[in-house]
């Protein structure tokens, strides 16, 4: 295990890093602590030589782009203080109408416009354990930062080992009552980027997803899966279920096991044409599912790979979104004197004979 820091740019006079974490397989995760945003995810091919399976780019320039920015993908980014969509931009907490960044007019997404994902953390990498490497951001957010009540301490660790496994530890304390749910809105491409995703043959572990209206807000409403073209529980190719539906994943499933306190498998993925595959662990209720239909076919990396429409998936594991609107939904508040904990597993794979969904993996 390694981990390395370089130089990235600066913001505001902020300087910015990049930080390394590198196992004995050769899986190299690499974070900036502008946004503790992911950048780049390398993971081996049945060759053994190292492909990028995730959406981003190389410098700091490259998220400050206009199209970058016209476009707001959120590659990578950590996502809060409260992340999908707040319908209205307001909600009622003890008896206060609060108003928030109407960043989604008239709705906030993801934080607001001045969210989790743009601000510069502190950051301390921590080679204390020989068989991993961990990075640890911090940041106080202050009272009323984007419409938010409360000044609120914030702890993500990124932690990868020799099991190529990526975990990501979320706490946070609040000197008051606030909403609070965070995750990183990383996209994956596990061919590697030699096709789009819609090949990936994926499993989740939900029978129930939430309602959305035409406007994606969730009213905490669940509709049973069972019988559904979008029931993922025995495995579909992506692209089944897209051309089903018209459209692309922006779902919000509901999983079997509900805020659990150690981490459960809930997702497992494969892609045929990269031979790599990965599963998702979490102690989160549920996620929302997103495809990238929105995202922009302009974008791509410096090196030239080719971003856009269904070209990177993401797995936001979070609360109920909307969830200080939904009646009795306490989950959706992190109490003043509580201590907010989640965490996320992404365990990679890459395969040694033909993919097949019982076929061996590497470890």
């Amino acid at each position: 295990m390694r981990s390395e820091k370089n130089y990235f740019g600066a913001i505001d006079g902020q300087d910015v890093h990049l930080f390394s974490l590198v196992n004995s397989n050769g899986v190299t995760v690499k974070i900036s602590n502008y946004g503790g945003t992911i950048t780049s995810i390398l993971v081996p091919n049945t060759s053994g030589n190292l492909e990028e399976i995730s959406c981003g780019f190389n410098s700091l320039e490259g998220y400050f782009s206009e199209l970058y920015k016209e476009n707001n993908p959120y590659f990578g980014g950590i996502v809060g203080r409260y992340c999908s969509l707040i319908e209205n931009a307001t909600f009622n907490l003890n008896g206060n109408i609060y108003n928030v960044s109407k960043n989604a007019e008239p709705h906030n997404l993801h934080g607001g416009t001045q969210g989790f994902n743009v601000k510069v953390w502190d950051a301390v990498l921590d080679a204390s354990n020989p068989s991993a490497a961990s990075l640890i951001l911090s940041r106080k957010s202050p009272h009323m930062e984007e419409g938010f009540p409360g000044e609120v301490d914030v702890k993500v660790t990124y932690t990868l080992d020799d099991s190529n496994a990526l975990t990501i530890n979320y706490q946070a304390t609040s000197s008051e009552d606030t909403p609070l749910t965070l995750t990183n809105h990383a996209y994956f491409n596990l061919s590697g980027f030699k096709e789009d995703i819609q090949e990936h043959f994926i499993s989740v572990a939900a029978s129930n997803k939430m309602e959305m209206d035409e406007s994606c807000i969730v009213n905490g409403t669940q509709i049973a899966l069972e019988g559904s073209i979008e029931d993922l529980r025995k495995g579909q190719h992506i692209k089944t279920v897209h051309d089903a539906i018209n459209d692309g994943f922006e779902h919000y499933y509901v999983f079997d096991k509900q805020l659990t306190e150690s981490p459960q498998k809930v997702v497992e993925i494969k892609s045929e044409l990269g031979q790599r595959a990965m599963e998702v662990h979490t102690t989160e209720p549920g996620m929302l599912f997103y495809t990238g239909k929105y995202t922009s076919n302009d974008l791509k990396r410096e090196d030239g790979l080719q971003y856009g429409k269904f070209r990177g998936l993401c797995f936001e594991t979070q609360r109920f979104p909307n969830g200080p609107n939904i009646e009795g939904y306490e989950d959706a508040i992190l109490r003043k004197d509580e201590t907010f904990e989640s965490t996320t597993i992404f365990k990679f794979k890459w395969q040694i004979h033909k993919l097949k969904t019982n076929s061996h993996t590497k470890n």
